[in-house]
């Protein structure tokens, strides 16, 4: 994008020397002519003087009408739409001056105040959603506790039953821990109050623990797991923070793939990268959601009929750029998903691209 350096360009400069040049030319010729036909000496001097205030008069106009074109209509413009932004209207929007190809930089700078306003708006969406969709999960297993709590005090449930609402009520306690803990988590890594502790270590082991936890999950629903990974792949990061990321992951793969399916995690590396894939072959993702899945409680299944608060993947998405590494996601609606992660091998920054 070309933008002038100058609001007010030489060739306006050039505009006014020549009008002066020639008001001066008929300046001349006026007093050539009052000279030929011999006007009295009154009427000689008193013309000149009406010309040359008829002259400035003019100039001082359009130099006028120039600079409120240029600076006073723009700003005061820029003034009404920063008091109504400071009000908490989102929907301002300041046209530019000029065309697209003829943008100077106060062109530029209304243009970075709308997309400031824009940003803003999206923020304050961002909170709203926050502040609903928290109030959304956080009311689920309250009224879950509730209803279990005056099952309990209703009559004279039997042992079973006794079990089974306390058991609902733990399932539902735990819920809203894993909510509360995913949030707090989640702020401090954004705002970095989290320090990570960087070190070498074996990611293949981590791996490996990781899918162990998840060993009972996987046989109560027949999953057959294939992994393949090297003896050993050493990355610099923080081994708690990128717990998260794996126990996200193949919880979410285990979650969503079905009965009998398979998951597949395959681990490989090169001279600057290692890169960890975990595929399943669940219901996948619907090409309208996937730009979306790693927004904070963004879930595929509006109906929040899916175990889940929408926080793990924004929780992986925000450890891996802190740890130096990205996420990719490939997903067939119907066929499953498979995420790739890449990590920076041990002493070497990420070469495909990451922070």
């Amino acid at each position: 994008m070309k933008v002038k350096e100058n609001l007010f360009p030489p060739s306006l400069f050039a505009i006014y020397l020549g009008i002066l040049l020639l008001m001066s030319g008929i300046h001349t010729g006026l007093i050539v002519f009052m000279d030929t036909v011999h006007w009295n000496e009154l009427a000689q001097t008193i013309l000149p003087m009406v010309y040359w205030g008829i002259v400035a008069m003019g100039l001082t106009l359009f130099t006028r009408q120039k600079m409120r074109s240029t600076y006073e209509e723009p700003l005061h413009k820029m003034a009404e739409a920063t008091r109504k932004v400071s009000e908490g209207d989102f929907s301002v929007y300041v046209p530019t001056i000029h065309a697209a190809d003829k943008l100077d930089y106060l062109d530029v700078m209304i243009m970075d105040f709308n997309k400031m306003v824009e940003e803003l708006g999206s923020i304050e969406t961002l909170k709203t959603d926050f502040v609903s969709n928290v109030s959304h999960e956080m009311k689920t297993p309250i009224a879950i506790i509730k209803n279990y709590a005056q099952l309990l005090q209703a009559g004279q449930p039997s042992d079973q039953q006794r079990k089974e609402y306390a058991k609902g009520i733990e399932e539902a306690a735990s819920r809203l821990s894993s909510l509360i803990s995913n949030i707090l988590k989640l702020n401090k890594l954004e705002h970095q109050r989290i320090i990570p502790e960087i070190e070498a270590y074996d990611v293949c082991r981590q791996l490996c623990e990781s899918v162990f936890l998840f060993e009972d999950a996987m046989e109560e629903k027949e999953i057959e797991l294939e992994a393949d990974m090297e003896d050993a792949a050493m990355i610099e990061a923080d081994p708690s923070l990128m717990e998260l990321v794996w126990n996200n992951l193949i919880s979410n793969a285990v979650k969503f793939t079905e009965r009998e399916g398979s998951i597949v995690i395959r681990q490989t590396s090169d001279e600057n990268n290692v890169m960890v894939s975990v595929s399943d072959t669940g219901c996948g993702i619907a090409k309208e959601n996937i730009n979306h899945i790693f927004d904070k409680f963004y879930q595929g299944d509006t109906s929040h009929a899916t175990e889940g608060n929408g926080l793990g993947l924004a929780l992986v998405k925000r450890v891996l750029e802190l740890m130096g590494g990205e996420i990719l996601v490939t997903s067939e609606e119907g066929k499953g998903s498979t995420f790739l992660v890449t990590l920076p091998v041990a002493g070497h920054s990420l070469g495909t691209g990451g922070k």
